[in-house]
């Protein structure tokens, strides 16, 4: 027997009604369970609008009650065994799933940070990867809990990191940042679009706030300094061509992709760190709120009380300090270019005739020698002052052998741990070259140096030996040289020493054979650069009979039976071993040059460009390098007798310390005409 199938939405039923035609009664049809009336297999949308036409009468579904039959209606089912009519429209499965899938995507098309009624989003709003959230809600659970925890250790570590490897420890990780708490009040009172933006900015910023860290860590490793934002740029390109020259061109690419790399990496993980923290205070506003209250108060407590653990202080603001710090340096960066310019137009000597500069050095062989990172550390340390004392006497013995004396002192230099050529220009040029903008301007104006004063009078022929050079070297004409040798112009044919192009034993041979040995020559002003001590220190060549050089190929087996530079610089002592060696390797090599081929004429002024890294130096801030001038002709040092310098070539540690950039001037009052 068939069912009549009532319409989908029935009035209020009436008692006063008339029965229907079919002899039903009006309770009866109220009653009567709603049946599926399309054919099986029919779309969802036909089945749902079978459901709802109203306006059809009813139809009847012989296969509705035939036993066994299975109910294609969840709601028929269901209502049918309780006798009564369904007081909502009957969904079939299929358009249920439909209407659950729009409903989750139109959920899913809201904020994801706007919290519900409940305080908690759906996961179903946000499945995940082929939706692994729903088939592993507790890893789902662990993941987002996790990568919460993450994200505020980072925010963390990158507001309290040291921007100095020598003061990362443990202790200055257990503070309490202002910053943090000042951040996370600025995200829970904007609003949502303004907080997901802040967020993004301010954590790009934290990033970007950590790469110039890692570039502070780097130069004060190296330089004993931060990285200038205003001047250090371009020294970037000098560390590319480090590269080059130590991994080849393509390990030179492949390691400036992977900085690039990193640093995109550092950026938008810092970002993400924030957008994440944010959300999160977003979702439990309350509990964020009196978090942050109470951290606050925390802070405050803290700081002023002074409260510290293992020696360090809980409250910090050092974040702060650093970026003012920054901001100070940037500001000194960009007003340095007028301070200079003023500097620059001073020249005590600039109008004084040629025929009055240096005349007590006429007829004379006057060499200017850079022994490199030959700094104060060499002799105070006392790790190493054994051995470079028991060089240094052996050097005067040899000399006081060949009847020269020497005088000793200090100068403070402008740069430690790298940086020769800045040195070099403050020494020559009397100015302090603390920075790349500096030298630029001052080799391109038009600024007298010691040695270009040389060349003014006519009397000497300047050359320069500057074994260092490996490509065109455009400033060498400001420094007034009439002939430059170069890495490639000594004759040279043996092996790199690391860093080192030409060993300094050979370098100072190949100047006497080239200039100094020359018979009926006008006498020479040299500038000579010794770079056999230049970082990495390894390896190191040795002293070697004189007559032995030859082209240099000699020095392959020496390189052979070097040093590794990797393993010395595993550790710290014997990267000092190395160091102190070279430094006497150098001083050893110019001593006994001098012993060789000096004479009656010969007027040499050695001393260090700066002092070594920081390895080495043991972080000491000190710029001391010593400085000496040494001459068989006795009126040469009495020129120079009222300076106060140490007899010998071991300054005293109470002799006098000159800023290097007075060292010009000081030299051309004392050798220029006698006062009377």
């Amino acid at each position: 027997m068939s069912h009549h199938t009532p319409p989908r939405q029935l009035p209020e039923t009436d008692a006063d009604a008339p029965d229907a035609p079919d002899g039903t009664t009006a309770d009866e049809a109220s009653t009567a369970p709603a049946v599926n009336d399309t054919e099986p297999g029919a779309p969802a949308d036909q089945e749902a609008a079978g459901t709802t036409d109203e306006a059809t009468g009813p139809t009847t579904t012989p296969e509705a009650d035939e036993p066994g039959s299975r109910p294609s209606v969840e709601g028929t089912a269901d209502d049918a065994g309780d006798g009564k009519a369904p007081d909502k429209a009957v969904v079939p499965r299929e358009a249920s799933a439909n209407a659950e899938s729009a409903d989750a995507a139109a959920s899913g098309s809201t904020s994801a940070d706007e919290p519900d009624p409940g305080g908690a989003v759906s996961t179903s709003a946000r499945p995940g990867w082929f939706g692994w959230r729903r088939r592993f809600p507790r890893a789902a659970r662990t993941v987002r809990v996790g990568t919460s925890v993450l994200a505020g250790a980072l925010v963390l570590a990158v507001l309290l990191m040291p921007n100095r490897l020598d003061r990362i420890s443990f202790e200055s990780f257990l503070r309490l940042p202002v910053e943090a708490i000042f951040l996370a009040a600025v995200l829970l009172v904007l609003p949502s679009k303004a907080r997901r933006i802040t967020a993004v900015v301010l954590g790009t910023f934290l990033g970007l706030s950590t790469v110039l860290k890692c570039l502070d860590m780097g130069f004060y490793q190296t330089l004993a300094r931060p990285f200038d934002l205003v001047f250090d740029w371009v020294l970037l390109n000098d560390a590319a061509d480090f590269l080059k020259d130590s991994l080849g061109r393509s390990g030179e690419v492949l390691a400036v992709i992977g900085v690039t790399v990193l640093l995109i990496a550092v950026l938008v993980v810092s970002a993400l760190a924030v957008v994440r923290l944010a959300d999160l205070m977003a979702r439990h506003r309350p509990l964020a709120v009196r978090g942050t209250l109470a951290l606050g108060t925390a802070w405050i407590v803290c700081f002023t009380m002074g409260v510290q653990s293992g020696g360090v202080t809980i409250a910090t603001k050092g974040y702060s300090q650093y970026l003012s710090n920054r901001v100070q340096y940037v500001r000194d960066g960009l007003g340095d270019a007028e301070v200079f310019d003023k500097q620059l137009r001073v020249d005590a000597f600039a109008d004084t005739p040629s025929d009055q500069l240096l005349t007590g050095l006429r007829g004379k062989d006057v060499l200017f020698t850079f022994v490199e990172s030959y700094g104060r550390v060499a002799i105070d340390d006392p790790a190493m002052a054994p051995e470079i004392d028991a060089t240094l006497k052996e050097g005067d013995a040899r000399l006081k052998s060949a009847g020269f004396a020497a005088r000793s002192g200090w100068l403070t230099s402008p740069v430690t741990g790298a940086g020769s050529w800045l040195a070099h220009t403050t020494f020559l040029s009397g100015l302090w070259i603390k920075n790349q903008q500096r030298y630029r301007t001052v080799t391109t104006s038009d600024r007298a140096t010691l040695t270009s004063y040389f060349q003014k009078t006519g009397a000497w022929r300047t050359v320069g030996i500057v074994p260092g050079v490996r490509k065109s070297w455009p400033e060498g004409k400001y420094f007034g040289l009439d002939n430059i040798y170069d890495s490639t112009h000594l004759g040279y044919q043996g092996p790199y020493f690391s860093w080192t192009p030409v060993p300094d034993q050979f370098s100072l041979e190949a100047f006497q054979k080239l200039e100094h040995g020359k018979k009926n020559r006008d006498p020479i002003m040299a500038e000579i650069i010794l770079a056999s001590s230049h970082n990495p220190w390894s390896p190191i060549a040795h002293m070697i009979d004189w007559n032995d050089l030859g082209d240099g190929t000699v020095f392959n087996k020496i390189k052979k039976e070097g040093t590794n530079p990797t393993e010395v610089w595993k550790s710290a002592t014997r990267v000092r071993t190395e160091y102190r060696k070279a430094i006497q390797y150098s001083l050893d090599s110019l001593t006994q040059w001098v012993q060789r081929y000096g004479d009656d004429n010969t007027v040499l002024v050695f001393l260090g460009d700066h002092q070594p890294v920081p390895t080495v130096t043991g972080g000491s801030t000190n710029r001391d390098v010593p400085v000496t001038i040494v001459a068989r002709d006795p009126k040469v040092l009495d020129r120079v007798a009222d300076w106060g310098w140490t007899d010998g070539l071991k300054p005293a540690a109470n002799a006098p310390e000159w800023s290097m950039d007075k060292f010009r001037d000081r030299f051309m009052t004392a050798y220029g005409p006698e006062k009377k």
